[in-house]
């Protein structure tokens, strides 16, 4: 089903600015940083206890967790579109509308991640099939850290909510009081009480508590005086079935990427243990540039749905144009740091000679890589706020089908070479493809 277009027919014309732009993808940029850095503060505290099954254990349960949220990223994303195009319209109403029916999504979907959590260590368990030290670090990680479920998908909700509204400074904060609460309560359990892994588990269930109860407050404060929006609109049938058919479509969108990830590092390990490793140092190059990147394609989000809402064809051209160029800008700057600065950094993460040399091998495919994706994560924005998300999934579809035939013959033909080309076409297709179905979305949804 194709998303239904708002009821308004008015234009609420505004002004889309470098300012603008720049005042929701640089705070959302800083914020988006701050999860590869709690990861790494994650990894440091587990570390000193100087136990590798620990390490293990940590390092599969968050690829458990990775996949768990994955599933429900569209709590976000999907949220941010909506609000932005009920903010356009200035229909505050709808905007907490959409806010009550993501929390409820958020509440129920996390209690059913609850409840199956112990088929959910099961098949964590089977699937990386770790050594006895190490499936029992994981368990324990993932036991504690899956009761917060419930509370991480409502902040993605109240996320979500806030990015639709424009107010990147405000993601950033409540970010940086999630992330530094989890931080602090990571070290003090683990390090100070001696709890282990279990306290880093606990840090984490504490900093998305402390996150969602300090989301509440700016909620509560900022609705105490408006109009209530009462259940019969939260409950309102056609609305709810859009916001259910988007998000599906962005769910499918999600485990297509999230496949093409893993058979990456599938096909990587054909190639032998040095080459695993490599691709591994560089494709987190590619994944910190897209963090960078989240920042400009959360404005495109809000901009392009404020401009659907608003019913305002040239600021939606506008926030096309600046999010795209601002976005190829930072994509260039990433690449020619990489370029420059790639060696240095290999040399700084492994030891490894053979590591290090097959790394630099591969370098510039890593350093390019941004280039070739800029596209494909703006038209994700774009696509996402004016909740044209039946073509974002088909394209992705479309271009993840001819990822798996390059994946088959270019790495036939040129091993390790082939397959990071067959990533690189994944992205490039991706994105020239949604690109080109924009003037006849446009076309349609302005002249409704």
């Amino acid at each position: 089903m194709d998303q239904a277009q708002p009821q308004d027919r008015v234009s609420h014309p505004f002004t889309v600015t470098n300012r603008l732009v720049l005042s929701i993808a640089l705070p959302m940029t800083l914020a988006y940083l701050t999860t590869p850095l709690l990861g790494i503060a994650d990894t440091a505290i587990v570390g000193q206890y100087g136990d590798a099954a620990l390490l293990g254990g940590l390092a599969a349960g968050a690829i458990v967790f990775d996949v768990v949220f994955t599933t429900f990223n569209f709590l976000r994303s999907g949220t941010t579109g909506l609000v932005a195009q009920a903010y356009g319209q200035g229909n505050a109403l709808e905007e907490q509308a959409v806010l009550w029916r993501a929390l409820l999504v958020a509440l129920a979907a996390g209690l059913l991640v609850v409840l199956l959590g112990p088929f959910v260590i099961a098949g964590g368990v089977y699937f990386m099939g770790a050594e006895p030290e190490v499936a029992a670090a994981m368990r324990a990680y993932v036991s504690i850290r899956i009761l917060a479920a419930p509370v991480s998908l409502i902040n993605y909700a109240i996320l979500g909510y806030v990015l639709g509204r424009g107010e990147g400074a405000l993601g950033l904060v409540l970010q940086f009081i999630l992330n530094g609460t989890n931080i602090a309560l990571s070290m003090f359990l683990a390090l100070s009480l001696g709890w282990g892994i279990e306290g880093v588990a606990w840090g984490t269930v504490g900093g998305e508590a402390v996150g969602m109860l300090t989301g509440f407050a700016v909620l509560a404060w900022r609705f105490r005086r408006g109009p209530r929006v009462s259940l019969r609109r939260v409950f309102d049938t056609p609305q709810i079935v859009r916001m259910v058919a988007m998000n599906g479509d962005i769910m499918i969108r999600s485990f297509s990427l999230l496949a093409a990830f893993a058979l990456f590092t599938r096909q990587g390990a054909q190639f032998g243990t040095v080459t695993l490793a490599a691709n591994a140092i560089l494709m987190n190059f590619f994944l910190v540039a897209g963090y960078f990147l989240d920042g400009t394609a959360t404005a495109a989000e809000q901009l392009a749905g404020r401009a659907v809402g608003a019913r305002y064809r040239p600021a939606f051209l506008r926030s096309l144009r600046l999010t795209v160029a601002w976005g190829f800008g930072l994509a260039i700057a990433m690449s020619l740091f990489l370029l420059l600065a790639g060696e240095a950094l290999i040399a700084f993460i492994t030891t490894a000679q053979d590591v290090r040399m097959a790394a630099n091998t591969f370098l510039p495919w890593a350093a390019l890589i941004s280039i070739s994706g800029v596209l494909a994560f703006q038209m994700d924005g774009v696509f996402i706020g004016a909740t044209w998300s039946r073509d974002m999934r088909n394209t992705m579809l479309l271009s993840f089908a001819l990822y798996l035939a390059c994946l088959f013959f270019l790495t036939r033909s040129f091993g390790n070479h082939g397959l990071w080309a067959a990533f690189h076409i994944l992205l490039i297709v991706r994105g020239i493809s949604l690109f080109a179905i924009v003037p006849s979305r446009m076309r349609r949804t302005f002249a409704e």
